[in-house]
Formats: C-alpha cells, structure tokens, sequence
C-alpha cells in the first residue's frame, strides 16, 4: 500500500499517466506536455529501462525493402502499403527533429536488400516490380528509394548473395543512446519517470482513472497505454500478438568491411555493422510458432540457426566469436497484420501500440497521435 507520503509526492493531481517507459510512452507523455505545459504527467515503467522493444531492437532506421513491401501486399491493400512507409519515413524525421541525430548516433550509411538463390528469395519478382515501387514511392522520398546493383562490392565480405538493391534513404542508430536522450528530455520537461513500478489494473471511473499497481492504488485524469507487444496483459481482448525477436552481436572482427543495414528475405533476417562488430537478428519465421510469445528470453535453436547464417554468409572462412544476444517484444496483429493500434478506449484512457516491428520510424509519430487522443 502506498503511504501519504508516496502519494503527496508522486502520486497526486496527475493530469495523465503513461504506462509504459519506451520510445511510444515517452513521446505520448512529451507530446501531451506540449499542448498542455502545466500538465502533470507521469510515466511508469515496470523495467529498469524501457524493456520490450525500444532498447533491444537492431537500430535501423528503415521504412520497408522491396520484397517485404510486395509481401505485405499480399495481405494488405497497395494503398495501405504505400500509406505505411510514408508515415514511416516521416515518423523517422520527427524523431530526430525531436532528439538531433547526434543524441541519436544516427549514421545515415544507407542499406542494401540481398538476395540468395531464386529457390530461397523472389529475386525475379522483385526486380520485375522495381520500377513500379520507385514510381510510387519516389513522391515520398524526393527520389526513388531503391537502385539495383551491378554486383555486391566485395569488400562487404558477403557470400552466397546472388544481387542487391541499395536503399540509399536508410541509415542506423544507437537505440540505447535513444532512449536515454528521450529520458532526459521528458525530465528537462518535468514529466516524472518512475521505473521498476508494474501496472496490474486499471478502471475508468469517468472523472478519472484509478490506477491499480504492485504497491498500491491512485488516480489520475487520463491514462494511456504504450506497452506494445505486452499490451494484452492490461487489456486481453486487444487484437496484438507479441513477436519474439533474438538478436546476437559478435566481438570485434579486425578489417571488418561491412558498413550500412541490410535485409534478407523478406525482412525476416537482418544485420549491420556496430563500429567492427556484426549485429545480427531474425530467423523467427523460421520458429514462428515458439517466438509468437512475449517470454523475454534468447532460445538455443535460434541462436544456433542465427549463427550458422553468420558463418555461412557473413564471415566465411572466420570463426567470429559471438560476444552477447537477447531478445525483445514486438506487437504484430492477430493475423501479424502490421498496421499501428492508436485508438481511445473509454472516456480516459486511450492506447497506442502494435508498432509491427517499426517502432523506431513510426513511435515519435504513434505518440504524436496517441498525445492528441487525449483530452486536458
């Protein structure tokens, strides 16, 4: 139970309460403070840091590779498609209109999608469709985003890729240096961050919301949910599946060649360089099953899958040693659908989630969106 002493400091007059300590909730809580300066606004987070995606992900600044753009298709309307990367790519540039990309360790080195044998990746229809997805998308980006190569340059130090297309518009970012940066904006803005402190519940009461945690019960006049891929444990009816995704990062690799991001298959795995080590994530489609799960917890086969495609393709004839690897959560709808959950719920409390894996191009502008759900 908390005392009157807790409550009197934290807990009372709270205009808005954003659970949720991430890239989405702080922008949520930065966003509302804007309109409303005087605002008292607290975030929780029931992590040390903002755990799910926000600090694990691989830092890719990307907005769709071409084969992925064309899988969504399959499910989704082409205008739906187009409309995602737009919001992507501006999403992207209110992120770092709000940070600098110094705050960021934003390096704007481009990407490339890769290709194997025609057997493993559509590399005939993608090219088939090239000129169709430029002509489209050329609006957004000012130019079109995707060139093919001549061939892959040999000091990547790549094999077993057949062709590539460069994405010039891509870059990457150091997504620990992100979220401090965030964290310390949103404390310059006096918006109160309280982390290790879990939500259970929560009623709306119409004037109000109480909200319930693991040490006790307050209210506060709007509540906003940006919990992600870990939003059905507050609201278990919601249509978001979690994502498991595992990454892995090696020691340093003298003479490293490897600059930029890069996608394979669909998107389903991807890598870039850190400084001279390789970061290497994906292979859940492979174990789609067992990763559908918001357990945060690396897994042994897909580690050992990862890892044979780092020898295989990405340091031949090495024997890179593997240095760390985790995992994060993300939100995908029931039917891994990837468009954005921003929606008001009841009179006070609004959510915004199920990002679809693209929460660092699209979380400034989700909670740009969420923020103006909400009412003083």
């Amino acid at each position: 139970m908390l005392s009157f002493w807790e409550k009197e400091t934290w807990f009372r007059n709270l205009d808005l309460v954003v659970v949720g300590g991430g890239l989405v909730g702080l922008t949520t809580a930065l966003s509302y403070q804007k309109r409303f300066p005087r605002s008292r606004i607290l975030v929780l987070e029931r992590a040390p840091i903002g755990l799910g995606a926000s600090t694990r992900n691989a830092g890719f600044a990307c907005y769709g590779s071409p084969s992925e753009l064309l899988d969504d298709m399959e499910s989704s309307a082409p205008e739906a498609v187009w409309k995602r990367v737009e919001q992507r790519w501006t999403g992207f540039q209110k992120l770092v209109n709000l940070l600098g990309p110094k705050n960021m360790g934003y390096e704007p080195l481009g990407g490339r999608e890769l290709f194997r044998s025609q057997a493993l990746d559509p590399l005939d229809a993608v090219e088939n469709r090239l000129s169709e997805l430029n002509q489209v998308l050329k609006d957004v980006f000012g130019a079109p985003p995707f060139e093919v190569e001549a061939k892959i340059p040999v000091e990547l130090g790549l094999k077993g890729f057949a062709r590539s297309i460069r994405l010039p518009f891509e870059g990457q970012i150091d997504t620990g240096r992100t979220l401090h940066s965030l964290m310390r904006l949103a404390r310059e803005k006096d918006i109160e961050l309280l982390h290790g402190l879990k939500v259970v519940d929560y009623e709306d009461a119409g004037w109000g919301v109480w909200v319930d945690t693991e040490v006790g019960r307050f209210r506060t006049r709007n509540l906003a949910l940006c919990t992600n891929g870990f939003a059905r444990q507050l609201w278990p009816e919601a249509s978001i599946q979690p994502a498991r995704a595992q990454v892995l990062i090696t020691e340093p690799i003298s003479g490293l060649g490897l600059k930029g991001i890069y996608h394979v298959h669909k998107g389903y795995y991807y890598f870039r360089n850190v400084g001279d080590r390789i970061l290497l994530g994906g292979g859940r489609h492979k174990f789609r099953q067992a990763e559908s799960t918001a357990r945060l917890v690396t897994t042994a086969q897909v580690q050992k899958h990862l890892e044979q495609f780092l020898r295989r393709h990405l340091s031949p004839g090495l024997a890179p040693l593997v240095s760390e690897s985790w995992a994060g959560i993300m939100g995908f709808g029931a039917q891994n659908e990837k468009a954005v959950l921003v929606e008001k719920m009841s009179a006070r409390v609004v959510c915004g989630v199920r990002l679809g894996g693209m929460g660092i191009a699209i979380g400034a502008s989700v909670g740009e969106q969420t923020a103006a759900l909400i009412d003083a």
